[in-house]
């Protein structure tokens, strides 16, 4: 239980470059070339990483015609992973694809217009940043977003493409009232490590942070925030090199970075029959359409579907004590006002499109991105005339 006076938490982020992002990469860029072709394909989509060796797994029907292992390869190129240098190369590295095709059973389900799994999913919304998402995972993804921008742009050449960034805000009276620790580890080369061999230069520190942490937090930075730049002292063994990735396995990163509960399915490398991802897309958009409307200053959406049923089974949406309208009255009239069907959430959110490898690294919720048609506040309106407001 959240404690009125005061409160820590802490929301964590990782760099496209971290193994598990780089299979949630890989599987979405797999999704798209196949949706720029068949915008009606099925798609489950997943990926194992390990050293020097990738494998690619899941269920796809479709009509379109890819080449797997070349999108693989661009991926990883385009992520950074382009020297052997790093223990991780796209020119060397062995790709198994080992997919197959839908089953019958669940196909026949989805044909008919119903979810392709049951299953349930949060949408959350808050009133805590201009996004609409909690801050610690808002300041985590920037900062990690910012180290892969100068790690691209070469200004600290010696940065890897592994990296990890983690936020801790205290909060008083339910809302954040400053920083107090940062954590950012980076990959980096043997060029910064001082003459013993086993830390980072603090010549290398007072870099990294002039140049990541400083532009994102540095108005939020008090003399009590304690800042920590690759604590273990170094951090030359990364990515794929350094430990096993698995497309899915970084959920909490990328919704809400904990302050909400998880439906528990995972998102990247699946298409719009999946309610795992679309009506989580969706839950987030009514959530946000609730709290950009006044009604709560923080909503909590949830949806639940059975396999091969079309409508969700139940709604339930929680304003936490923060709204002038319970959850109660607004159920009703999001059925009215939201489409809901697997069909449905697709159409409105345009979800056939090759839209989703953007989404696979720093966050699917709160960014800024014409192609994210879920984080739109186009209900407002329409749900004040409901409510007659």
């Amino acid at each position: 239980m959240l404690n009125k006076k005061g409160y820590f938490f802490t929301s964590e982020s990782v760099t496209e470059g971290h193994p598990d992002k780089l299979c949630d990469i890989v599987s979405d860029s797999i999704l798209d070339a196949i949706l720029s072709q068949d915008s009606m394909a099925r798609v489950a989509c997943e990926t194992f990483v390990s050293k020097g060796l990738i494998i690619i797994g899941g269920e796809i029907n479709t009509v379109a015609k890819i080449n797997i292992k070349n999108i693989v390869k661009k991926t990883i190129e385009k992520i950074g992973y382009n020297k052997q240098s790093l223990g991780f190369d796209y020119n060397t590295c062995n790709i198994i694809d080992i997919t197959n095709t839908q089953s019958p059973d669940i196909s026949r389900g989805v044909d008919n217009g119903g979810a392709g799994d049951q299953g349930l999913v949060i949408g959350f919304a808050c009133k805590e940043t201009p996004e609409f998402m909690p801050l610690p995972i808002i300041l985590a993804h920037k900062l990690a977003m910012n180290l892969t921008k100068i790690r691209k742009s070469g200004i600290l050449p010696y940065l890897g493409p592994d990296g990890k960034t983690q936020v801790t805000v205290e909060y008083v009276n339910f809302k954040p009232k400053k920083i107090s620790a940062i954590v950012l580890s980076t990959q980096h080369t043997e060029a910064i490590l001082n003459k013993t061999g086993k830390h980072i230069t603090i010549k290398s520190k007072e870099e990294i942070f002039n140049n990541v942490i400083k532009p994102v937090l540095g108005e939020l930075i008090e003399k009590s925030t304690d800042i920590y730049i690759n604590p273990t002292g170094k951090f030359l063994i990364g990515g794929p090199s350094a430990d096993t990735g698995l497309t899915g396995r970084k959920i909490i990163v990328d919704t809400y970075g904990g302050m909400v509960a998880h439906g528990g399915g995972a998102f990247s490398g699946k298409d719009s029959t999946k309610i795992d991802r679309s009506a989580c897309y969706m839950a987030r958009h009514i959530a946000k359409n609730i709290v950009a409307a006044n009604f709560a200053d923080k909503c909590t959406v949830q949806l639940a579907y059975a396999i091969g049923v079309a409508n969700p089974i139940s709604i339930m949406i929680n304003t936490h004590h923060s709204g002038k309208i319970s959850g109660k009255v607004l159920e009703p009239v999001v059925k009215r006002v939201f489409p809901l069907t697997p069909k449905g959430i697709a159409d409105y959110l345009n979800l056939r499109k090759p839209i989703f490898a953007n989404t696979a690294a720093y966050g699917h919720f709160g960014r800024e991105n014409k192609d994210f048609t879920w984080e739109k506040i186009n209900k407002v309106e329409e749900l004040k005339k409901e409510i007659k407001m």
